[in-house]
């Protein structure tokens, strides 16, 4: 466990001015002090990264500040963050986005916004336990009573396996027998679609199966594969091409009446309002630990809103950010489904349940999640690196 420093001063200043009340004790008048006094991070098994900001009135908030592949990136940037924290009340959430991503002069990018959005969840978290509310709760009060989410399934096993445990949506990859090239020949494109036939058969037709692309596959070959795959309904295709040229994606978007989702390498309000303007998606993907947090997601939504695009955040990582997506999207109009790959089992105390598709909202203050520090005493420390995929045939790096 990796914990960032705190200077003797800094702290016996946040014990002077703590209240003599039971840290467990909730909410925190909104007159009395409450001070950050420290960062602590710790990397956790797969890949994650979680944060951990402590208040001089016990209350401690939670975040994911990573960028997957690099963790230790993320950690040195919330590094760089802490003087400005230190000391500081953390419930003025918005004054601290906008202070942590205008004051870094050279705004945006994947490091400075993955570390800008796990200290904005944590800030979150501890305003909405303050408060003893969920977060929620301060975003305008709930707008549904569960919300939708998926699992990855690849293969006809794995959905079944799913469906019994409560999923009703899925989300795989092109089934391929090598990295795709440029443009592929009709039988991959075959086989593609056999594949994906066989999970459309073992799902059956009340159930939704997405297909990530994930901006491995040319423009020339998505048009062809997506055309393939258009009988067969999918409920979405992600990322049909590299993901930052969304003059091409809005091309591919075009030609299809599939909806074109992206998101996941798109960072803040400003990277979004490209891709509304330019109509290149209609299901929008921020990660709420890359695109700038709570805060930012939810003015994300409010732009898609107005476009008429629905949101479905990213989340391949921890249940922390899991977390986070759930509290969105109790907040929002136009959400449509979260991503997932972990309830929280062996990570939280109470992991989040799967029932008809749907996850239950949480009650509990601010994210409404509590870390098993026990559970989690073998899952401490890992070395993750993102795949590095070449050509089985002339050696030539491609994407994965």
């Amino acid at each position: 466990m990796s914990a960032v420093g705190l200077t003797m001063s800094a702290e016996a200043a946040a014990q002077q001015t703590a209240p003599n009340r039971n840290a467990r004790e909730a909410p925190v008048p909104p007159k009395d002090k409450l001070r950050i006094t420290k960062l602590e991070m710790i990397l956790v098994k797969p890949r994650w990264l979680f944060l951990k900001v402590h208040t001089n009135a016990g209350i401690t908030g939670l975040g994911e500040p990573i960028t997957e592949g690099r963790a230790l990136t993320c950690r040195e940037a919330v590094m760089e963050i802490e003087p400005y924290l230190i000391g500081k009340d953390p419930r003025a959430v918005a004054h601290h986005w906008q202070a942590i991503y205008r004051h870094a002069f050279y705004r945006g990018g994947p490091i400075l916004t993955s570390a800008l959005s796990g200290i904005d969840q944590a800030l979150w978290d501890i305003k909405g336990k303050a408060l003893g509310v969920p977060v929620y709760e301060l975003l305008g009060g709930p707008t549904r009573n569960k919300v939708r989410a998926y699992s990855h399934a690849r293969t006809p096993e794995a959905i079944a396996a799913d469906r019994k445990r409560g999923f009703t949506a899925f989300k795989t990859g092109p089934a391929k027998r090598r990295a795709a090239r440029y443009i592929e020949s009709p039988a991959e494109i075959a086989y593609a679609v056999e594949k994906f036939a066989e999970l459309r058969k073992a799902a059956g037709p009340d159930c939704d199966i997405g297909i990530d692309f994930h901006g491995a596959i040319s423009p020339a070959h998505a048009k062809m594969l997506i055309k393939a795959y258009e009988p067969l309904n999918p409920m979405f295709i992600e990322e049909p091409c590299q993901a930052q040229n969304h003059d091409i994606m809005a091309e591919i978007a075009r030609g299809t009446h599939l909806p074109i989702a992206t998101g996941e390498r798109v960072f803040t309000k400003w990277g979004f309002r490209e891709v509304l303007e330019k109509k290149a998606a209609t299901i929008l993907q921020p990660d709420l630990c890359h695109a700038g947090g709570i805060t930012e997601v939810r003015l994300i939504a409010g732009m898609a809103e107005a476009y008429y695009a629905t949101i479905a955040p990213h989340n391949p990582l921890g249940p922390i950010s899991l977390a986070a997506g759930v509290q969105m999207a109790a907040s929002i109009p136009n959400f449509l489904i979260q991503e997932q790959v972990s309830l929280g089992e062996g990570y939280i105390k109470k992991p989040f349940t799967i029932r008809e598709g749907y996850l239950d909202l949480p009650t509990a203050p601010g994210l409404g999640i509590e870390l098993d520090e026990n559970a989690m005493a073998d899952k401490i420390g890992h070395d993750w690196r993102n795949q590095e995929s070449y050509d089985a045939d002339d050696g030539s790096v491609v994407d994965w």
